[in-house]
C-alpha cells in the first residue's frame, strides 16, 4: 500500500476514534450494540482490520456522524 493510501487511512482511524468518542460510546458499548466482540472495535480502530463501506455506515449511523465526517 502506498505511503498516501495509508496516511489517508490513518486519517480515517483518528476521525472514526474522535467520532465514538464524541457520541461518549466505549469500545464495549459499541460492540454490545453491533453484537460483536470488543476486540472487534479494538481491531477497526488499531487498523489491525479494515472496513467495509457497510460496515462504515453502520458506524456512522451509530455514532450520529455523516459519511462525510469520515473524508478530510
Amino acid at each position: 500500500m502506498s505511503n498516501v493510501h495509508t496516511q489517508a487511512y490513518q486519517k480515517f482511524l483518528k476521525r472514526l476514534r474522535q467520532a465514538r468518542v464524541e457520541a461518549k460510546l466505549s469500545q464495549v458499548t459499541v460492540a454490545k450494540k453491533l453484537r460483536k466482540p470488543q476486540s472487534f472495535v479494538s481491531k477497526i480502530e488499531s487498523g489491525e482490520r479494515r472496513l467495509d463501506f457497510v460496515e462504515v455506515h453502520s458506524l456512522a449511523k451509530l455514532y450520529g456522524k455523516p459519511l462525510s465526517f469520515f473524508h478530510s
